[in-house]
C-alpha cells in the first residue's frame, strides 16, 4: 500500500491527473495484489503483475464510456459480479481476473472519471503493477527455500509457547486452570501451523527431492507429536500431587524449552540435558503408591518426549538448510489441501456433495454453475432493493453479495460473515471518525498513514477474525470518504446507509444460495465424516502392509497428517453460528471430541507402528485378523449410498488388541515395548472410532469369527466381565491400568452414565459387582471414585455376538 499511494501521489501531477483520482486507481490495484495475488515463485509473480492491470483498465474504461447510460451501467455491473465465481475455478488467475474487473467497474462508479482520462490511467495502473512487482521482488522476494525457514520458525515459535504454558500450569501456585486452558489453545494453534506446513511441503521448488521432502513431513510429524504427548502428560500430572523437587525440575526442563533458540541446530543439546535431569530425578522417586508410580511415569515419559521432540528438530532444521538428502523410501505425496495458503475448510466437502447430488443426466451441470447463477439472482434482486434505500451508492449492495459468496458455503457462514462484517463496520466507523476529527484533511501524510496502518492491521488481523479486516478496512474508508464526499454529507449519515446497503446484499445473497440448487450443511456433513473414515481406512490399510513386510514403502505420517486435515473440514463444517454455555452444546461437540481423539490417537499410531515387525506366524495372523476386522467396520461406515448396508454393523477389536497385548508371546518378541505402544493407540482408536460408528448409526455387534476373543471390556474396580451371554464365564482376570483405585477397599464408589443422564449410580460398595449385570446395551461411561482418590471415568461398551 506504501508502494502504490506513493506512485499514485507522485505520478498524479506527471498524467495531469487529480491526486485523488490518482491515489484511489494505484491503491485500489496495490489493495486488490496485496490480498489475493500470493504466488510463490518469481516467474508466476510476475505474469500475475503484468496481467494485473490489462482486465482493470479495461473494466474501468468501459463503465467510464457508458458512464452516461445508467443502464447500461447497471448491466454491467450485474455482469461483472458474476465473473469471480465464475471464473475461481480455472485457478488462482482467474479469481484475480474475475476480481479486478469488477473492481474496475466499482473504481469508475465511485470515483466518476473522465473518458478522456482512461488512457492516462491504464498508465498509470500498469506503472503502479509494475513497481508493485519490484517492491514485491525486492524486499519480499518469493525464495520458496526462505519461505521454508520462516515456517520452521513459526513452528518453533509454537512450541516455545506451548511449552511456556507447560510450564505456567505446573509452576503455578493459584492453580493449573489458566495454564492448561492456555497450552490447550497453543495446541491447537501448533496443530494448524503444523498442517499448513506440511500443505506448503508440496510446491515442487521447496525440497530439490521428493524424498527430502518425506523426510521434512517426518520430522516435522514426530516433532508435532513430541509436544502433543509432552502437553498430555503434563496435563496429568498438574491434577496430582507431584513432588515438589520432581515439579521443579520438569518446570525448569519445559523452561529451557521455552527459551532454546531451536532455528540453531546446534543450541537442542540443552534440551537433551534438561531430559536427562528430569529423567534421573523420576528414576529416584520412591515407589511408595500406585499414584507415584503413575507420577514416575508421566516424568520418565515427558523426559523421552524431550529428546525425541530435540532428534527432531535438529534433524528437520538441519535438512530445512539442505533441503537435499538420500534416506526415505516413500516418496513425498500431499496430504494437505489448502485454499489461499489456509486449510481447506468447506470447499471440499461442499463440492463433493454437490457432485454427488447432481451428478446424474441433466443435472451434472449444475455444480459448475451453481454460484454463478446464485449470484446472478442475488445482484439481480439487490439492486432494486438498494435503489430504494440509496440512489447514490446502490454498488454497495453488489459488494454485499459479492462478499457473502465469495469462500463461503454453508448458510451458518454467510450469516457468520454478515455478523462479523456487521460488527467490524461499526467499530472501524467509531475508531475512523474520531482520527479524523483527530486529523482533520488539512495533513495529507497523517491521512495517508492512517489508511495504510488501517488496512495492514486489518491484513494482519484476517489471519484471527474477518471483523479485524473490515474494522481495519473501514478505518481506512473513512479516511477516503471524508475526502471524495460533498463537504454538505455528513459521515454519520453516510456510514449506516453503507453498512446497511452491505446487510441487504449479504441477506439476499443467503437466500438465494439456499434456494438455488441447494446443497444442505447435513449432506456436506455426512460428506465430511465419510471422507474422515476412508483416510482412516487408509492409515490402518497401511498399518497392515507394513506389519505384514509387503515390502511396500508406506506412509504412515502422511495418512495420519491426512486424518488430521479432515478433521478440520469436518470442524469447520459443525462450527456453531453462536458459542453457547457448555450445558447447552449440542450433540456436535460430542462428534467433534470423538473425531478430535480419534485424530490424536491416529497420530500417535502412526509414529509407534512405523516399524519392522517380526511375529511368529500365529501371532502375525492374529493381528492380521485385527486389522482386517477394523478395515471391514471402516468400510461400513463410508461406502456410497447405492451399496450401503441397511444397518451398517461395528466389530470392535480393542478387547482382543488388549489380551494380545497383555500375553506372554508377545512380550518375548523383540522390539515388544514399541509394538505395544502401537497396539495400545490401537485399542483407544478403535473405542473412539466405536462410538463414531454408533453416531453414524451403526450396530456394534461382535463378529461371528471372533468367538474366541474376550466377550467384553473389563473395568477396573470391577470383578465382573462384561457380557451378555450367560455362556461365559463370571470371573475373569482384571485389568487394572489406575491401580490407586486399590487403596479405595469398601469405600469405592461406581456410577454409570449412558447419553446425558445417568443410568445407574450406585452408593453401597457390595452392589458394584452386580452393577455391569444391569446395564443395557450400547455405549457408557464408566466412573469409579472414592474419597482418597479423583474419579476415573472410562468408556464402557455392552455388545452382544451375532447369532446365526
Amino acid at each position: 500500500m506504501v508502494t502504490s499511494l506513493l506512485i499514485g501521489h507522485g505520478l498524479a501531477g506527471a498524467l495531469g491527473l487529480p491526486a485523488f483520482l490518482s491515489m484511489l486507481t494505484s491503491g485500489v490495484v496495490g489493495l486488490v495484489s496485496a490480498v489475493v495475488i500470493t504466488e510463490s515463485t518469481r516467474f508466476r509473480l510476475a505474469q500475475t503483475f503484468v496481467w494485473l492491470p490489462v482486465p482493470f483498465s479495461a473494466a474501468l474504461s468501459l463503465s467510464t464510456w457508458i458512464q452516461p447510460h445508467p443502464a447500461l451501467i447497471t448491466f454491467l455491473l450485474l455482469t461483472t459480479l458474476i465473473l469471480p465465481l465464475a471464473l475461481a475455478r480455472f485457478g488462482p488467475l482467474g479469481l484475480l481476473t474475475g476480481l479486478i474487473t469488477f473492481v474496475g467497474c466499482l473504481t469508475a462508479e465511485a470515483s466518476e472519471a473522465q473518458l478522456a482520462q482512461c488512457g492516462r490511467l491504464a498508465l498509470l495502473a500498469m506503472v503502479t503493477s509494475l513497481s508493485l512487482l519490484a517492491a514485491r521482488l525486492l524486499l519480499c522476494h518469493p525464495f520458496p527455500h526462505e519461505d521454508l525457514l520462516r515456517a520452521q520458525r513459526a513452528f518453533v515459535i509454537e512450541i516455545r509457547r506451548v511449552a511456556g504454558a507447560a510450564a505456567s500450569a505446573l509452576g503455578s501456585d493459584a492453580g493449573p486452570q489458566v495454564g492448561l486452558k492456555t497450552m490447550q489453545r497453543a495446541l491447537a494453534r501448533l496443530n494448524v501451523t503444523t498442517l499448513i506446513i506440511d500443505g506448503r511441503l508440496a510446491q515442487p521448488e521447496l525440497a530439490a527431492e521428493p524424498a527430502a521432502a518425506e523426510l521434512l513431513h517426518q520430522y516435522l510429524f514426530d516433532a508435532e507429536v513430541a509436544v502433543q504427548g509432552i502437553g498430555q502428560a503434563v496435563e496429568e500430572l498438574a491434577r496430582v500431587d507431584t513432588p515438589s523437587q520432581l515439579r521443579a525440575t520438569l518446570v525448569q526442563g519445559l523452561t529451557v524449552a521455552q527459551k532454546t533458540d531451536f532455528t540453531r541446530p546446534e543450541s537442542v543439546g540443552s534440551l537433551r540435558a534438561a531430559a536427562g535431569a528430569i529423567r534421573l530425578q523420576g528414576s529416584v522417586l520412591p515407589s511408595t503408591s500406585a499414584q507415584t508410580d503413575s507420577v514416575r511415569t508421566a516424568a520418565l515419559r515427558i523426559s523421552g518426549l524431550h529428546i525425541t521432540l530435540a532428534d527432531s528438530l535438529a534433524g528437520w532444521l538441519r535438512l530445512g538448510r539442505r533441503t537435499s538428502v538420500a534416506g526415505s523410501a516413500a516418496l513425498f505425496r500431499p496430504s494437505v489441501i489448502l485454499e489461499n495458503g489456509r486449510l481447506a475448510g468447506t470447499g471440499p466437502a461442499s463440492r463433493q456433495a454437490a457432485a454427488t447430488q447432481y451428478g446424474k443426466g441433466l443435472l451434472r451441470f449444475v455444480p459448475p454453475l451453481r454460484a454463478p447463477l446464485q449470484i446472478a439472482l442475488a445482484g439481480m434482486l439487490t439492486w432494486p432493493l438498494v435503489q430504494a434505500v440509496d440512489t447514490g451508492h446502490a454498488y454497495w449492495g453488489l459488494v454485499g453479495v459479492l462478499v457473502a459468496l465469495l469462500g463461503t458455503n454453508t448458510t451458518g457462514e454467510r450469516l457468520h460473515k454478515l455478523a462479523q462484517r456487521a460488527v467490524g463496520t461499526i467499530a472501524g466507523a467509531v475508531i475512523g471518525v474520531v482520527l479524523l476529527h483527530l486529523t482533520g484533511l488539512d495533513h495529507p501524510y497523517w491521512t495517508s498513514m492512517i489508511i495504510v496502518c488501517g488496512l495492514s492491521l486489518g491484513a494482519l488481523g484476517m489471519q484471527r477474525s474477518y471483523s479485524y479486516m473490515i474494522t481495519g478496512l473501514v478505518i481506512a474508508l473513512v479516511q477516503v470518504y471524508a475526502l471524495s464526499v460533498p463537504s454538505s454529507t455528513d459521515l454519520t449519515d453516510l456510514l449506516p446507509v453503507r453498512l446497511a446497503d452491505n446487510v441487504l446484499g449479504m441477506l439476499v445473497a443467503t437466500v438465494c444460495a439456499a434456494l438455488i440448487f441447494p446443497v444442505s450443511t447435513r449432506r456436506m456433513r455426512r460428506q465430511a465424516v465419510a471422507a474422515y473414515v476412508r483416510a482412516m481406512e487408509r492409515l490402518i490399510s497401511d498399518v497392515r502392509d507394513c506389519w505384514a513386510g509387503t515390502g511396500r514403502p508406506v506412509r504412515l505420517r502422511g495418512d495420519a497428517r491426512e486424518v488430521d486435515s479432515l478433521y478440520h473440514q469436518v470442524q469447520a463444517l459443525h462450527e456453531p453460528l453462536v458459542r453457547m454455555p457448555l450445558s447447552f452444546r449440542s450433540r456436535h461437540e460430542s462428534l467433534l471430541g470423538l473425531l478430535r481423539a480419534a485424530s490424536s490417537h491416529a497420530r500417535s499410531l502412526a509414529t509407534s507402528a512405523d516399524r519392522d515387525v517380526a511375529l511368529p506366524p500365529h501371532l502375525r495372523a492374529q493381528v492380521d485378523h485385527i486389522l482386517r476386522t477394523l478395515l471391514g467396520s471402516l468400510r461400513s461406515l463410508h461406502e456410497d449410498d447405492a451399496t450401503a448396508p441397511a444397518s451398517p454393523t461395528w466389530g470392535p477389536i480393542s478387547s482382543a488388541v488388549t489380551d494380545l497385548n497383555t500375553s506372554s508371546e508377545l512380550a518375548a518378541v523383540t522390539d515388544s515395548e514399541g509394538l505395544s505402544d502401537a497396539l495400545h493407540e490401537l485399542a483407544a482408536l478403535d473405542e473412539a472410532l466405536a462410538q463414531l460408528a454408533q453416531k453414524c448409526g451403526a450396530t456394534v455387534v461382535m463378529p461371528p469369527e471372533a468367538a474366541t476373543w474376550t466377550s467384553g471390556v473389563i473395568i477396573d474396580g470391577v470383578h465382573k466381565i462384561l457380557s451378555t451371554s450367560t455362556a461365559q464365564p463370571a470371573n475373569a482376570p482384571v485389568r487394572r491400568p489406575h491401580p490407586c483405585l486399590d487403596s479405595c477397599g469398601d469405600d469405592l464408589r461406581v456410577a454409570v452414565l449412558r447419553n446425558q443422564g445417568p443410568d445407574r449410580k450406585l452408593t453401597e460398595p457390595q452392589e458394584n459387582e452386580h452393577l455391569l449385570n444391569r446395564l443395557g446395551l450400547g455405549a457408557h461411561v464408566h466412573v469409579v471414585f472414592c474419597p482418597h482418590h479423583g474419579p476415573n471415568a472410562e468408556w464402557l461398551l455392552v455388545y452382544r455376538r451375532r447369532t446365526g
